[in-house]
């Protein structure tokens, strides 16, 4: 299995925020963003709980880099990731405006579904 890699991410034309949610939409990538949020590793300890070969996985750890949530260091032959926190508090930030507008827009449809009921009394 060869996942694409994410080569938008770095045209001017594609905000940040796409390729972040893109790298995110894939389980693997989620899953191993989760484990990073533990501490970092290296690419085996990363691959070790998934059955893909080592080629495709590492396919989904250039996703992340790519856009940003993870960085990776090189000593000696060892390829070691961490998680970057700084693009996801911009996911969560887009997510958290995204869940006060669509507050604030049930909140006006309830008021005005209780102006209708108060009509009808």
């Amino acid at each position: 299995m060869t996942v694409a890699t994410n080569q938008q991410t770095a045209s001017p034309n594609v905000p940040p925020i796409d390729g972040i949610f893109r790298a995110l939409a894939d389980p693997t990538r989620r899953r191993v963003v989760e484990r990073l949020n533990r501490s970092p590793a290296s690419v085996g300890e990363l691959a070790q709980p998934f059955g893909m070969a080592l080629p495709s996985f590492i396919e989904h750890l250039k996703v992340l880099e790519s856009c940003g949530l993870v960085r990776s260091q090189k000593t000696g032959r060892v390829r070691t990731y961490r998680l970057a926190p700084e693009p996801l508090k911009l996911a969560e930030n887009w997510l958290t405006e995204q869940r006060a507008l669509w507050e604030r827009r049930l909140d006006q449809f309830d008021a005005y579904v209780m102006t209708l009921k108060e009509k009808d009394i």
